[in-house]
């Protein structure tokens, strides 16, 4: 059977030292290191993580490169990423999380994990992005929480 492959957006990253979200977090990553799941990142998220504290640069220069998956920001993500905004889903300073979106649909990945109840995982949101995916032809995308991933294997 395929490994699900799971696009982590910046938040699931810097979620692994934050107290609210650290046990969910590490158990993610637990399942990563198992080979149960394939980590997706973009170098959207290597660009995001050059400002974030050092243990959380070193967790992520550590996971192991069989267990992940490295994708590019391309004209296409980012025309898709510019159509969220024009359709005001969410608005003009969100525009990096619109990219995580596009990039996740685009790479066609089983789900998109995130710690961004605001802008990403957010069911209205969540909807809107999915009716722009699907009238442009793409994915519908499914979008979580690491909670609900860690608690539906």
């Amino acid at each position: 059977m395929k490994k699900p492959r799971l696009y982590f957006d910046t938040s699931v990253f810097g979620g692994i030292f934050d107290i609210e979200f650290q046990k969910e977090t590490e158990l993610l990553f637990e399942m990563v290191k198992n080979g149960e799941i394939i980590c997706v990142y973009s170098d959207l998220c290597e660009y995001e993580l050059e400002n974030a504290p050092e243990k959380v640069k070193e967790h992520f220069l550590n996971l192991d490169k069989n267990q992940t998956e490295f994708v590019e920001i391309t004209e296409e993500i980012n025309q898709l990423a510019e159509e969220y905004i024009k359709e005001k889903v969410v608005g003009e300073t969100s525009i990096d999380d619109c990219r995580h979106i596009a990039c996740a649909t685009l790479n066609k990945v089983d789900y998109l994990v995130s710690w961004n109840f605001k802008h990403i995982v957010n069911v209205f949101r969540i909807k809107n992005y999915n009716a722009i995916n699907i009238k442009n032809g793409h994915i519908q995308l499914d979008i979580r929480s690491p909670k609900d991933i860690i608690t539906n294997e």
